[in-house]
């Protein structure tokens, strides 16, 4: 995860704007806590990437670099700060329980780091509250979210 990203992704010119079916329709930096756009239809097929700006409290998705999503987060509070970097998943799980905190649910969880860091489904205030990990709403991570690979 970068910790920001350049303002004219948060244009209202952003390509995404006004495509996606979703719950709102307007600028990006209007987005409301829980929001999102997603198109997965511009770009169907090809690797994906997420860029989670810890500024703006969104995550923005992208495939073969063409953005087809842009969602809300509520990233790390103080003191639990999201670390930032570049990550690879290194496991999903549909229904997940925190083994960290009391089995809290972290649903459609794709796990960042070995030490208990992902994205999950959860509660979006609108700032940052998270104990690390990136929150987002139900909808958005259930639709970014391929089943594991069979092994």
């Amino acid at each position: 995860m970068l910790p920001f990203i350049p303002a004219l992704l948060l244009a209202a010119a952003h390509p995404l704007q006004n495509v996606a079916p979703a719950p709102v329709a307007g600028p990006i930096e209007k987005l409301k806590p829980g929001e999102y756009f997603w198109a997965p239809q511009i770009a169907p097929d090809g690797p994906v990437t997420m860029i989670v700006s810890l500024k703006a409290q969104r995550a923005f998705v992208y495939r073969n670099g063409v953005p087809i999503g842009v969602s809300t987060i509520s990233s790390g509070m103080p003191g639990h700060e999201t670390p930032t970097g570049v990550f690879t998943i290194l496991q999903k799980e549909v229904d997940h329980k925190s083994n960290l905190y009391n089995g809290a649910p972290m649903p459609f969880m794709q796990r960042l780091t070995w030490d208990g860091v992902a994205l999950h489904a959860g509660a979006l205030p609108g700032y940052p509250a998270s104990h690390g990990c990136v929150r987002l709403p139900l909808a958005f991570a259930s639709s970014c979210t391929v089943p594991p690979s069979p092994v």
